[in-house]
């Protein structure tokens, strides 16, 4: 038997392959089409690591296979080629990220004289059947122009919750010429307030720009990020491990930034019903409704009054204009329940109301929580922690004093920032109110479970026991109507209405990065404009170093051309005092903007 000389059949074959395009596709075929996409490698080391061909593999298997059943088979490579750790070791050895990023990919020799074996050439050697006329990289302007105008196309568009669907904003801009803000149903993040026809038209170009901001698809907001200083940028959640940077290993943050965001949350309901016609496995797919996370329940307003509060008067505006603490709640039929409330340690109100006795304790937790990431705190279940404000707020239907708390257990970017505590019905709330027993702003839980014993645990089941200790909700339960009755009643007296909300939040999508995609944005009199996209790309700028600035501005704000000139439709010098000469945003999209699109190029 014959040897069988691996190295020299697989080298001929592999040549043949290349040289005849064996597995270049056509897009017109009678064939049935089947469409393998592999998530692309980023390409941040000097060659592949094991979990790349693992994946790669099972996909090549299918697609050879599908091949010899008869279908036209489309199976593309590319890389995910922006991304941290390329600017981390361009900011370590001056080189640029596009210069590694590029040698990564086709092998050759580092800086140091390393040899870089490269992507392409062992995804080659392994022998897949890719169709490499197809590859793409999305650090390439030839391809993030694409992920500009998308990110324009967002820009320019509202989410109509009557049609379910996105709509141009000219289209809103029209109805509110001829109506105002009637019969307008938009996902936004607030209540927003109302205006007529007239007075929209009275409005400046300035104001009518301001009012569409708060109803787009992509917008400009102050939210609590995860901020890492010694990488000078915004982190994700997944970006963090144990409060640390992934990259690194550097302390992370809260911090609160003006950040692009984008409102993945008006598509949450469309999100969890499509679930259902998709071929995934049933434990995926719960994964996805937990992630999505629907509840259905009423927001409830809490006001804050001189009636409970010695240091009313030092509050100033807000509470002079009628401030109140908002909070959603799944179980509004435990409202006479409630025994606290607690506010996230980053809520706008926690600086405001605590008192000066409380000042010293609220600062020094507020700090120890800036540290903790955002996905720490949600997992950590078993820590107990928390200030009493010296505040409190009213019942609105009791009229009782209730102390306000902080505590790092709820998050200010989920719901409100604030929660009803109800120690009798809830075991998070339970844990607290008896870790803080017998303090100072804690009082005696309230129990209004008929024959319930709430002493050791809190009593969950929405089930049909009795509520006592609720006034016109006694005898009735969660499941004979106490829910409906309890919405009813805040609506009657203007302390709340029903709500259907949603964990998915909005997604914040600005990195203070350089090797990323530049927004196609200008900004003229501090309102963000799109660059018409016909003169897409807008191309990276080169910069000195790839830091942030002395004054803290991104890496862009190194750039001495990153100025868009309204009549030359071109990027052009800072310097150039031209008319229509406006600075270009210097944050650049985080790096599943581009990754996020791929399989459509």
């Amino acid at each position: 038997m014959l040897l069988y000389d691996h190295k020299a059949i697989e080298a001929k074959w592999q040549k043949h392959w290349a040289t005849y395009k064996t597995f270049k596709v056509v897009n017109n075929s009678d064939q049935p089409k089947f469409y393998a996409l592999d998530m692309f490698p980023y390409p941040s080391g000097a060659g592949l690591h094991v979990g790349h061909p693992l994946g790669y593999i099972a996909s090549d298997i299918v697609s050879r296979y599908k091949r010899h059943t008869g279908f036209n088979v489309l199976h593309p490579m590319g890389y995910d080629s922006f991304g941290l750790p390329a600017e981390q070791y361009a900011i370590q050895t001056g080189q640029h990220p596009a210069e590694t990023t590029k040698t990564n990919i086709e092998g050759g020799i580092d800086k140091s004289g390393n040899k870089i074996a490269g992507y392409r050439k062992q995804m080659d050697r392994i022998g897949f059947s890719f169709d490499w006329d197809r590859e793409l990289r999305t650090s390439s302007p030839d391809y993030y122009k694409y992920t500009q105008e998308i990110f324009i196309l967002l820009f320019d568009s509202w989410y109509d919750k009557d049609a379910d669907k996105a709509r141009l904003i000219s289209e809103l801009e029209s109805r509110f010429r001829e109506s105002g803000t009637k019969n307008i149903n938009a996902a936004t993040d607030e209540d927003l307030r109302e205006f007529t026809a007239a007075e929209w038209n009275a409005f400046t170009d300035q104001e009518q720009q301001e009012v569409l901001l708060d109803y787009r698809l992509t917008f400009l907001a102050n939210t609590e990020v995860n901020w890492c200083p010694a990488l000078g940028t915004v982190l994700a959640n997944d970006e963090i491990v144990n409060g640390v940077s992934e990259r690194g290993g550097h302390p992370v943050v809260r911090k609160k930034m003006r950040q692009w965001m984008m409102r993945i949350s008006a598509f949450a309901e469309r999100l969890l019903n499509d679930l259902e016609g998709l071929d995934w496995s049933e434990s995926i797919k719960e994964i996805q409704r937990n992630w999505i996370g629907k509840s259905v329940g009423a927001m409830v307003s809490f006001p804050l009054e001189s009636k409970h509060n010695e240091n009313f008067s030092l509050w100033g505006n807000a509470a002079g204009n009628g401030a109140k603490i908002d909070v959603f709640t799944t179980r509004p039929d435990t409202i006479y329940g409630v025994t606290f409330m607690t506010l996230a340690p980053e809520h706008e109100l926690v600086d405001i109301i605590t008192t000066p006795a409380q000042k010293q304790a609220i600062e020094t937790y507020k700090k120890a929580t800036a540290a903790r990431s955002e996905r720490e705190r949600m997992a950590d279940v078993k820590t107990i922690s928390g200030v009493f404000t010296g505040a409190y707020a009213t019942h609105p239907l009791s009229g009782e004093a209730v102390p306000v708390w902080i505590g790092d257990y709820v998050l200010a970017g989920y719901g409100t920032g604030a929660v009803m505590a109800v120690p009798c019905g809830d075991e998070r709330d339970h844990a607290f109110a008896t870790y803080f027993e017998g303090q100072e702003g804690m009082p005696d839980i309230k129990n209004i479970f008929d024959g319930i014993d709430i002493s050791e645990e809190a009593y969950t089941p929405k089930d049909k026991t009795p509520i006592c200790n609720s006034d016109f909700l006694n005898g009735m339960s969660y499941k004979s109507g106490a829910m409906a009755a309890a919405i009813e009643k805040l609506e009657e007296i203007g302390a709340g209405k029903g709500k259907t909300n949603y964990r998915l939040r909005d997604a914040v999508f600005s990195r203070q990065r350089y090797w990323g995609e530049p927004f196609p944005v200008y900004y003229k009199d501090g309102l963000p404009q799109m660059i018409d996209p016909k003169h897409l790309p807008v191309e990276l700028p080169e910069v000195d170093e790839y830091l942030p600035t002395e004054d803290g501005a991104p890496p862009l704000g190194r750039a001495t051309t990153w100025s868009w000139s309204t009549q030359e439709n071109k990027v052009v010098s800072n310097d150039d005092d031209g008319d229509g000469v406006y600075p270009l945003e210097l944050n650049t999209m985080p790096g599943w903007a581009g990754s996020s699109w791929y399989m459509f190029r």
